[in-house]
């Protein structure tokens, strides 16, 4: 048979029957609204109305998410429609129908008005106010509010999750399919949020017609009863008023059971429980509450004239209950230990180890401090550690004077160190080490002290110059000797400031590199666009800067660097000869770095014979390679001796050489002679006057 097409107004069958439960419920309603209706089918309808408000609570309990109850909002508005609709069917029987007796509406009406109130129109009055309070400001209330700020914060949270989505699906942690499944399901819980919102409307707008349409109705009645049937007032008062009043409680218990669990749904806080699991796991979890609840309880069935036997047996079930909890607490932990032992002294019977993941390996710090247990106090925040202020002063200063913000400095102490010792590291290798005594000052002597002091006689860690430790108490007699006088703070800050400026090419990664660009590119970020990736790369640019910094030459001028390079980038890529020409545009910094309140250059220069032979030198060897070892250590010493003569006057030890030698020598001389300084000719500025304190050459 061939397959016939259905029409485009046809409901779609492939559903089944429940394709037309929403037609069927809107005709429904419209024909209670319209059509007048018996008393046994009202008492159908009111009975369906009761159960469905369970049903949506019962729901609502065992719901994790509310995603999983998406439909309610349309239920809530579908059960309100319901009740309006009853109480207009209802209102049309009592006001035709009342003055033949309380059954005239229907057994449920007839029940609520005398069984749940006694028959009382004043008692059934009261409780109607109370229910209709209590779920109009209470209920109805709180949970428009938590609906509505619910909405709010899922609309504003929407787009940071719609990036982690994209985050994981580019990582490759996700397929395409759970990624649109993500981001359908955050589309659907801010609209979830945003209809409970406007639903919720609709429940307080319930609330209200239901107070004004038992009041019509006690209205109406009145005056049906007395002007069309003749009764007598007080019949008429009492038939109608209770009728009025089981109509309204009908409808407002339904809707104080819906309004109860839309309260339910909005409040949940993302678990994989329900709520019934919650309360009784979280409520009933700890069994010390549960003792002192039940000494409170007992405690109160001791007051004469309470209720002893109910809080004494309350009190009973309450200890009972945390002994029970307690009991089943400590059955898992002596498995855990009966297991662990059974492991330990069976050979075989190894526990399964973890497979190894990516998250075992953990980063090495960049900068580190270790320190002893007695040296705790200086870096422990809560004690007004003095160390963690020097520490963030060092990064400022150094940031402020070579140019680029260091790596954090991450602290934490170590037992195998001595009590009172410290390691600095660099990249989790050690790159520095000493001891200071937390309490005593360290008095250094410069050179020109004079006297001995009592204490323990060490050496300063940072520029390993003879110095003693002594008490608070001689401190001042130690400055009066000439003495440098430091608390142990000040040792470790000094150390490390040392240390973190001579490894400054070390610690300027990429990252750095990076980070510089993006805050000079805020002024200029043409001149940055035209250099990085155009001409040189951005390793070119690290290097280049590490052979600044491995030389002592601050970066402070980012913006001469970045105009020299981009200058000479398209000459040469090599990072050495764009060092040099770097240096040369950057001399009148580093001379002022060497020289600082000067325009008089005491420098040490080469002999003429000496410089004739380190050209022929580099000439031959092209790097310097041809120079005999001979000749090197002759020159190793020279300088050595000739460095120690210019520190001796005062003066900062800086050698003068051609271009072409610069490089050659300060590579050479870096290792055996840090102190030492090598500029080329090129470097000094026409302005300085150049003055040679002595001359390194070959004896003979």
């Amino acid at each position: 048979m061939n397959s016939m097409k259905l029409p485009a107004w046809m409901p779609n069958m492939k559903g089944g029957a429940t394709s037309l439960a929403a037609p069927v419920l809107i005709v429904m309603l419209l024909g209670m609204m319209i059509l007048p209706l018996p008393a046994f089918v009202l008492d159908l309808f009111f009975s369906f109305n009761i159960a469905l408000s369970v049903i949506v609570l019962l729901t609502s309990l065992y719901t994790v998410k509310p995603l999983d109850f998406m439909a309610f909002p349309a239920i809530l508005l579908v059960s309100t429609m319901l009740r309006l609709s009853l109480n207009v069917a209802s209102t049309r029987v009592v006001l035709t129908e009342g003055h033949t007796g309380a059954a005239a509406a229907g057994k449920v009406i007839e029940a609520f008005g005398h069984f749940l109130i006694g028959g009382n129109y004043a008692v059934g009055i009261i409780v109607f106010i109370i229910l209709t309070i209590i779920n109009f400001t209470v209920v109805t209330k709180g949970a428009g509010r938590i609906a509505e700020v619910g909405a709010r914060f899922a609309l504003d949270a929407m787009p940071g999750k719609q990036m982690a989505i994209d985050a994981d699906l580019n990582a490759g942690l996700i397929a395409e399919d759970e990624a649109r499944r993500r981001r359908t399901e955050v589309a659907q819980e801010a609209e979830f949020y945003g209809a409970m919102d406007g639903a919720s409307k609709y429940v307080r707008g319930d609330a209200v017609a239901g107070i004004m349409v038992t009041v019509i109705n006690v209205i109406g009645g009145l005056l049906v009863g007395i002007m069309q049937h003749d009764m007598a007032f007080g019949d008429a008062a009492k038939t109608y008023t209770l009728l009025a009043i089981g109509d309204g409680l009908v409808a407002q218990i339904p809707s104080l059971i819906i309004s109860t669990a839309a309260g339910i749904v909005v409040s949940r806080v993302a678990s994989d429980q329900d709520v019934g699991t919650q309360l009784v796991r979280q409520l009933f979890a700890k069994p010390e509450v549960l003792y002192i609840t039940a000494v409170i309880v007992g405690g109160m069935g001791l007051i004469p004239g309470m209720p002893n036997l109910v809080f004494l047996m309350l009190a009973a079930m309450l200890g009972g209950a945390g002994y029970l909890v307690a009991r089943r607490d400590r059955a898992p932990k002596a498995e855990e230990v009966a297991a662990a032992a059974a492991a330990a002294t069976s050979p075989t019977a190894a526990p399964e180890q973890e497979e190894a993941t990516w998250q075992d390996i953990m980063p090495v710090d960049t900068l580190g401090l270790e320190v002893g247990y007695r040296l705790i106090p200086l870096v422990d925040k809560s004690q007004n550690g003095e160390l963690l202020k020097r520490i963030k002063g060092i990064r400022k200063k150094f940031a402020q004077e070579v140019g680029f913000l260091a790596p954090p400095v991450h602290i934490r102490d170590n037992l195998e160190l001595k009590p009172s010792a410290y390691r600095i590291t660099l990249k989790g290798v050690e790159v520095g080490s000493g001891e200071a005594l937390n309490g005593q000052f360290l008095a250094i002597n410069p050179g020109m002290a004079t006297g001995n002091l009592p204490g323990l006689v060490t050496t300063d860690p940072a520029f390993g110059l003879p110095a003693t430790w002594i008490d608070a108490g001689l401190r001042d007699e130690a400055q009066s000797m000439g003495y440098t006088v430091v608390d142990a703070g000040t040792v470790v800050a000094t150390h490390m400031n040392h240390l973190i400026t001579t490894h400054a090419s070390e610690l300027l990664g990429r990252g750095e590199v990076q980070a510089l660009l993006d805050h000079l590119g805020k002024e200029s970020p043409k001149l940055v666009e035209d250099l990085v990736p155009k001409l040189v790369s951005l390793s070119t640019l690290q290097k280049v800067l590490q052979n600044l910094l491995v030389e002592g030459v601050h970066i402070r001028d980012m913006r001469s660097i970045i105009e020299t390079l981009a200058e000479y980038a398209v000459q040469t890529q090599d990072p050495n000869e764009l060092t040099a020409l770097v240096r040369i545009a950057l001399g009148r910094a580093i001379v002022q770095q060497l020289f600082p309140g000067t325009n008089e250059l005491a420098v040490m220069t080469l002999d003429n014979r000496l410089e004739r032979l380190l050209m022929q030198a580099m000439g031959a060897g092209g790097d310097g390679s041809g120079i005999e070892p001979g000749l090197a250590d002759t020159i190793a010493q020279q300088a050595g001796a000739a460095a120690q003569q210019q520190e001796a006057l005062g003066l900062t030890p800086v050698l003068l050489v051609p271009g072409p030698l610069r490089p050659l020598l300060s590579r050479f001389l870096r290792r055996a002679l840090p102190q030492l300084k090598v500029l080329s000719h090129n470097e000094v500025p026409e302005t300085k006057t150049i003055k040679v304190t002595s001359l390194v050459g070959v004896p003979g």
